[in-house]
């Protein structure tokens, strides 16, 4: 048998759910070109034409709407155990997988609509328990996007015309922006945190476990962790004529640029361009900060190929989605669980068809230790 570090170039599963091609930067999800549909979906959309193949039709939308808004509040013991963890100062991640791991099993349909209604519910409730502020109920009459930001700062964000929202032109900018990058995010391959969530599904295992271990899949920095340390290389540099020397230390030190790079792609992140585009309208009054992120972007790209030739190091998710969510008036803590709300739907979704497979995952690995050692009792040794 051969070995595959990392199983890469191993195929383990055919899906329909997400095609990923790295040498074109094309990303297509359930049959859509990212490009199209990511800017004009709602997240509801996009959940259901994971799970079932087919966008759904206006009724259709508003049954599913319904059906998610009635999972979204949180049980007294969920949020007792978010208050207390609070209390204790615990990373926001880690709050937030203990809370899915204490969420009760009943089907696979109704776990996954409480999976996808009640993160941002999680989320949102234990930030507010961090800033001494009491959660807010999700409204029965906002989306999935709007509510998640009306349950974070309490108010009501405006209309993006698309049903998702209440009123004011400001609002709706950021109702549809972070339903574009909830969207950006929803699924992409066989990814680390997907793979996970296929493999404890595999062993006939509940989607509740199979969450909670793709968020502990999420939380590394190789994986979900990166835009907060491209805000902070982003604010370290502050100015565009620091760039290329601030760039240049890293580079010579042998570390990581965050934001630039990727494990699939060889060219530029097609999700990097999505997400750049949601995040200009947010600097038109703080054009400083976009204007930096561009000239970061370029002369990094130049600098990965002097340092780095032949490598193809370009520009991934990452690297916007940091100044998109802090356009959104996010705090880094948020950016990865933010990520998770994102792409819960698609992980979701990889349940159910790796429930249709049902095979266990059961690789083989190749042993590199001696075979030659003597039992020694332990008054001998």
């Amino acid at each position: 048998m051969s070995y595959s570090p990392g199983l890469k170039d191993i195929v383990a599963a055919e899906t329909r759910l997400s095609s990923v091609d790295g040498e074109a930067g094309e990303l297509v999800i359930a049959g859509y070109p990212l490009k199209e549909i990511a800017e004009s979906a709602r997240y509801e959309e996009m959940a259901h034409l994971l799970w079932h193949g087919t966008l759904p039709t206006a009724a259709v939308l508003d049954r599913f709407t319904g059906e998610l808004a009635a999972c979204r509040p949180l049980s007294g013991a969920i949020l007792d155990s978010l208050g207390s963890a609070a209390k204790e100062r615990r990373p926001v991640i880690d709050a937030v997988r203990a809370a899915v791991a204490s969420l009760p099993t009943r089907d696979d349909a109704s776990d996954a609509r409480t999976l996808v209604a009640v993160l941002p519910s999680i989320v949102a409730a234990y930030w507010r328990f961090l800033h001494r502020e009491e959660p807010v109920e999700p409204h029965p009459g906002l989306g999935h996007a709007a509510n998640l930001l009306y349950m974070l700062t309490g108010e009501i964000p405006g209309d993006n015309g698309d049903g998702d929202g209440g009123s004011g032109d400001r609002g709706g900018d950021h109702v549809r922006a972070l339903t574009t990058y909830l969207n950006t995010v929803v699924d992409h391959g066989m990814n680390a945190s997907t793979f996970t969530a296929r493999v404890i599904i595999s062993t006939r295992s509940d989607f509740i476990s199979a969450v909670t271990g793709a968020i502990g899949a999420l939380k590394g920095p190789l994986h979900g962790g990166a835009p907060g340390p491209v805000l902070a290389m982003l604010e370290a540099i502050g100015d565009i004529d620091n760039a290329e020397s601030y760039l240049r230390k890293i580079l010579e030190a042998n570390e990581r640029l965050m934001g630039f790079g990727h494990a699939v792609y060889r060219v530029r992140d097609p999700r990097a361009d999505v997400l750049s585009r949601a995040a200009r309208s947010f600097f038109t009054q703080d054009h400083d900060l976009y204007a930096l992120a561009l000239h970061v972007e370029k002369t990094a790209i130049e600098l990965l190929e002097e340092y780095k030739p032949g490598r193809r190091l370009q520009t991934n998710v990452e690297f916007y989605t940091a100044l998109l969510l802090k356009g959104l008036g996010l705090h880094p803590d948020l950016f990865t669980p933010m990520f998770a709300i994102g792409r819960v739907a698609g992980w979701v979704a990889h349940c159910f068809e790796q429930r249709a497979d049902d095979r266990l995952y059961r690789p083989e690995s190749v042993y590199t230790g001696d075979d030659t050692s003597k039992w020694i009792p332990v008054n001998e040794r």
